[in-house]
């Protein structure tokens, strides 16, 4: 008898789904799994061998084969585990196996017959909706799963409770999540409203925010741009529910999931410069999602922009352009998102005070030269916005006057980014609604100029020595601009203004 049972298998974003068949058959005693399984898949032998003491069965004295098809496909992860020991007891007609037509199983296998947690819960619970099937999971990937929108969840501490279920023994209780989540108000733990001074540097941050335009920040040690970067995610209004699973997926599949199973704000990413190629861009043996992907729908700040590998820094410049990653192997490309806002700040000079008198160092100015060489011309074309931070003056440090909330800037984030998102969906387009993502015709449409504000902008172009895609950023950023007055053309002093926040990388 040849029994089957479903699971699935990650490539990449794209879970595709997986039968697992177990024949026991005579002949020398042996336990074999085929079908392009990794180490991990290969070690749960011996796990399932253990549950299956743990139950009080013997695990069969005959020739026990374990097929994972479709062959062809390469499987990796422990959540194999329960699905293989599922099929070997249906093929000893322990179970009936015909219970399980329906259902997907996922789950790591305990030496005691515990399921643990497995990474990629939520995105088989997904599959399993797509085809109008429920999930059998470990109990500690119920609130993850939940929020698939799957309501057959059947999340099990162990594998006795699984078998008790479908033979109906006992009934597992159904999984219920709160879905109030997304209109709770976001909590951190820093505010705008601790940086002091900076009004130019703020007003920045808040152009960026509201049209999702990548931002520079140099400056000297200590005038706030670390400060000011690790702010910006707390003026992004919440994530949409599908960006939430979205990003949820993302991080389920690098075994990065949060407690409450979603993540349900922007994500905020800021790796070492020591950081490897890899681990910036993704991939490896188990091709896993790197900091770009893990950034997907947030932001991803760099510190110390010149201090990171170049082949790092270069590395970006695809995704920055098409908004995803492909991890190329030999046998298969596998592609994350990478829709991501990115933040960067840098020293001008490699002692850092460049530029302010008496603490510049005698090298000036070829030092600040050689150290902005180390990013090069396209790395810095990307960036829609960059700005020069100053130190701040120490009256400032004891300004009595109220300062801006987070939350209060988040409002006019809001209003600004609902505006880009209503006149996107009124053109047709179904993806990268912000101004900062704009592509091809759907630009054009939108920073259209009229009259003088044209004739202005070319002056600006014919004597600044700025590229094509530079004069896209000044026009992208000036049309944030307008939405953030509430305008609908875009008039001279927004083409000013974005000039001025893309010219300032020239100085």
């Amino acid at each position: 008898m040849v029994s089957k049972i479903r699971t699935v298998a990650f490539i990449g974003m794209r879970p595709s789904e997986i039968t697992v068949e177990a024949q026991i058959s005579p002949g020398i005693a042996s336990f074999c799994i085929v079908g392009l399984p990794d180490k991990t898949v290969g070690e749960a032998k011996e796990r399932i061998r253990s549950t299956f003491y743990q139950l009080g069965i013997g695990f069969p004295a005959k020739k026990v084969i374990v097929n994972m098809a479709p062959a062809d496909i390469p499987k990796g992860g422990s959540h194999y585990d329960l699905p293989i020991a599922l099929a070997i007891l249906g093929a000893m007609e322990a179970i009936d196996i015909r219970l399980f037509e329906n259902t997907i199983s996922i789950g790591e296998l305990g030496l005691d017959g515990g399921l643990c947690y497995v990474s990629g819960a939520i995105c088989a619970a997904m599959l399993a909706n797509e085809n109008d099937m429920a999930l059998v999971c470990p109990k500690a990937c119920e609130t993850e799963a939940a929020w698939s929108g799957n309501d057959g969840i059947i999340a099990c501490p162990n594998i006795i409770t699984v078998i008790n279920h479908f033979s109906g023994i006992t009934q597992v209780a159904k999984t219920e999540v709160c879905s109030n989540r997304f209109r709770e108000p976001p909590e951190y733990e820093v505010d705008m409203s601790d940086v002091y001074g900076q009004p130019f540097a703020k007003r920045a941050l808040e152009v960026a925010a509201s049209g999702g335009h990548n931002l520079l920040m140099i400056g000297s040690p200590g005038s706030g741009k670390s400060m000011l970067a690790s702010r910006m995610m707390t003026i992004l209004p919440p994530l949409s529910p599908a960006e939430a699973l979205e990003t949820t997926c993302i991080y389920s599949l690098a075994g990065m999931s949060p407690d409450n199973g979603l993540i349900h704000l922007p994500p905020y990413r800021d790796p070492h410069h020591s950081a490897s190629l890899i681990s910036i861009v993704g991939g490896g043996s188990d091709a896993k999602p790197g900091e770009l992907s893990l950034a997907h729908n947030g932001i991803l700040f760099l510190d110390e922009l010149p201090e990171f590998q170049r082949q790092t820094i270069d590395a970006l410049r695809q995704p920055l352009e098409t908004n995803n990653i492909t991890v190329a192997r030999a046998k298969e490309h596998i592609t994350y998102p990478a829709n991501i806002q990115l933040i960067a700040a840098m020293n001008p000079c490699k002692c850092g005070f460049y530029g302010v008198p008496q603490r510049q160092c005698q090298k000036a100015p070829r030092c600040a030269i050689e150290y902005r060489n180390r990013i090069s011309g396209p790395i810095l074309d990307r960036f829609d916005i960059i700005i020069f931070v100053n130190s701040i003056k120490v009256a400032e440090l004891f300004e009595k006057e109220d300062r801006e909330t987070s939350e209060t800037v988040r409002k006019r984030v809001t209003v600004a980014r609902a505006i880009q998102v209503r006149r996107a969906e009124d053109s047709g387009v179904s993806e990268l609604k912000l101004n900062g993502k704009a592509r091809g015709k759907y630009l054009n449409e939108v920073t259209r100029l009229e009259g003088a504000t044209s004739t202005f902008f070319q002056q600006i172009v014919q004597s600044t020595n700025i590229s094509a895609r530079g004069c896209h950023k000044i026009l992208r950023v000036s049309r944030t601009i307008a939405d953030m007055e509430g305008s609908t053309i875009i008039q001279k002093h927004h083409i000013a203004e974005a000039a001025q926040y893309k010219l300032s990388g020239n100085c």
